[in-house]
């Protein structure tokens, strides 16, 4: 189209109007009905006035690039005149030339219909026609025809649609999106007489297709799923990817899921197994049969501990050259330890892809059929409180060598004793059930629910930091106090009792819920029952305790920590927050765990999911 255009005179010529069609260079392909038989009436008053353009085919036959309307509208009047049969046609003396003056002639008229544009510019561009060429023969921009080019290839019923006004030009790009025509037509269907929304549109026609954002794609590459024959569909007018093969995907991503499991297991696991549903935490864990084994801590020499601290300093201040760097990262192996050659003999692994599609894992995990072998070799610890029954005369743990302290596990029992009377506060009604079953028959002669006795159970920590204490509990002093204080002394026990009762029903009320409440023991009826009350009252530790570093995070291993901060985050063993938290002291890294559960700050600077904030909101210790 950048060629000159010849300049000849065209020779016009008579052919019959069977011999004339419209030509596909012709940009207006389609016409109104109504005009037409208007433009028909007129030539059967007054003839042509105007003759037609076209161009002669192999066939001998006139492909009319301009006058298309007059065409249609000749078919209909040489019904009422016969002399209109033989019509005068301008010859173009080739194609380059055809198409220069179909362009003309229409772009001159008002503008075309988008969706006859989008044809016009898609039967060009097949013809070899460029971006520039299309432009310049429209006088329309470059960028402009690309955007039309871009609908070109969409299904013909898509384009009717939207040159029948049914689809917007905005739903007509979102078709770009579906590369399966059959499912395209079928939304187009659904789609038509419908008021539908171009986010509800994309939802229909994208059902089925994957994010690269998808953990999965993360883990396998976009570039590894193209490079195994994946389809994959592009957004035209936007940078969206989308993975349209998921059979594919899953293959590709339990291929290499495999590979890592037995490259884990090469490293001296007993076993190495794949998860694929998604992240292991401590939740999945507790529910499984496995028990779980954590690495033992490195030590250092004195001498070893004062150059750590040296380098770490220098590390704070960026001040580390090549040979400090890689000394430093030695002592933190070190100090890091990890699990024994003995430890790795009777666990396993389990390998999994985060959310982020990091490669993952859950290590030290002890299959049932081991667990007898790990408490003989002191890996695992034997509980009254979780036992079974092995057929001999001998009881097996199934509980883990616990992390937690004796000290630190009664603190944490009291914060749960606390959070279920708290909870009992807003449930009279439960309470008064409670209290009328302790004190019937229904519940056993022997049974006690609670403990009704000047005496109260401990529902306070030795820790009290972080923990939310209500004031109608009432926790009490010790006995001694007593004698001290006088407003814990009544003297006239009948005066006492005619001034409370006259406060009425409501106080009444009051008291026994908040006095039941306080009497409720930990354990209460059995760890079943206590359950139970919990459940049913609606208790969570959470919503009167948080973990601190002085009430919980400085009271446990350095190792527990670093396992702690990489399952809250979803973090592998290669990233580079789990490296530069392992990197801290143990004082520190309590610390940072503390801000991690109550600095939002600090979560956004760590890059926190609203998953991950839901998880950390949610965590308790594993000790109860």
């Amino acid at each position: 189209m950048n060629a000159i255009i010849k300049t000849l005179a065209p020779a016009t010529e008579i052919f019959p109007l069977a011999d004339l069609y419209l030509s596909t260079l012709n940009p207006r392909q389609e016409h109104d009905s109504e005009g037409i038989a208007l433009m028909a009436d007129s030539l059967v008053a007054c003839g042509l006035m105007q003759n037609l353009g076209g161009l002669r085919d192999e066939d001998g036959r006139i492909g009319i690039v301009y006058g298309g309307r007059r065409l249609a509208a000749l078919r209909l009047a040489v019904e009422r005149r016969p002399d209109l049969a033989f019509v005068p046609v301008r010859i173009a003396p080739d194609a380059e030339t055809a198409l220069a003056w179909a362009t003309a002639e229409n772009t001159a008229r008002e503008a075309l219909h988008p969706a006859d544009e989008i044809r016009a510019y898609g039967r060009m561009a097949e013809t070899g026609a460029g971006i520039s060429a299309i432009a310049a023969a429209f006088a329309v921009t470059e960028a402009h025809v690309r955007r039309r080019l871009k609908l070109a290839t969409l299904p013909g019923p898509v384009l009717d649609a939207l040159r029948a006004g049914e689809i917007s030009y905005g739903h007509a790009t979102l078709f770009t999106l579906c590369n399966d025509e059959v499912r395209a037509l079928s939304v187009l269907d659904e789609l038509r007489g419908r008021q539908m929304s171009e986010h509800g549109l994309r939802q229909l026609l994208q059902s089925g297709s994957i994010r690269p954002t998808d953990r999965r794609v993360r883990f396998v590459t976009l570039e590894a799923y193209e490079a195994a024959g994946g389809a994959v569909t592009r957004d035209l007018f936007s940078q969206d990817v989308f993975v349209e093969d998921a059979g594919l995907l899953d293959d590709l991503f339990a291929a290499k899921l495999a590979e890592a499991a037995e490259a884990a297991q090469a490293e001296g696991w007993k076993w190495a197994e794949t998860y694929t549903e998604g992240s292991i935490g401590y939740y999945q864990l507790e529910e499984s049969d496995f028990a779980r084994l954590y690495p033992e801590e490195g030590e250092l020499t004195e001498d070893e501990t004062n150059e750590y601290d040296e380098l770490a300093q220098l590390a704070e201040a960026e001040a580390l050259d090549e040979a400090e760097t890689e000394r430093l990262a030695e002592l933190q192996d070190m100090l890091d330890g990890g699990y024994t050659e003995g430890q790795r003999a009777l666990s396993g692994v389990m390998v999994y892809v985060n959310g982020q599609g990091v490669l993952s894992r859950a290590e030290g995990l002890v299959l049932p059929e081991d667990k007898p072998a790990a408490i003989e070799a002191g890996f695992l610890r034997a509980s009254v409180h979780a036992t079974r029954d092995t057929g001999d005369d001998e009881e097996v743990s199934d509980a883990p060598k616990s992390p937690y302290s004796g000290a630190l596990v009664q603190d944490m029992k009291a914060v749960r004793l606390a959070a279920v009377q708290t909870a009992l506060l807003a449930k009279p009604e439960l309470v008064l059930d409670l209290l009328a079953f302790g004190l019937s028959m229904a519940s056993g002669v022997s049974t006690t629910v609670f403990d009704l006795t000047p005496g109260r159970p401990t529902n306070r920590p030795t820790k009290t930091e972080g923990l939310v204490e209500n004031d109608r509990l009432n926790h009490p002093p010790a006995a001694h106090e007593a004698w001290s204080r006088p407003e814990l002394k009544v003297d006239d026990l009948a005066e006492a009792f005619r001034s409370f009762s006259t406060k009425g029903k409501k106080t009444r009320n009051a008291a026994i819920t908040e006095g039941i409440a306080r009497t409720l023991p930990y354990g209460a009826g059995g760890g079943e029952f206590f359950a139970l009350i919990e459940a049913d009252s609606g208790a969570s530790i959470r919503k009167v305790w948080t973990p601190t570093a002085e009430n919980f995070f400085n009271r446990v291993s350095g190792g527990y920590l670093d396992d702690l901060f990489s399952d809250l985050l979803d973090l592998s063993g290669t990233d580079l927050r789990l490296k530069g938290f392992r990197a801290k002291k143990k004082a520190d890294k309590a610390a940072s765990m503390e801000r991690l559960f109550s600095d939002a700050e600090y979560q956004a600077v760590q890059g926190v999911t609203a998953d991950q904030k839901a998880r950390i909101d949610a965590w308790v210790p594993d000790c109860l």
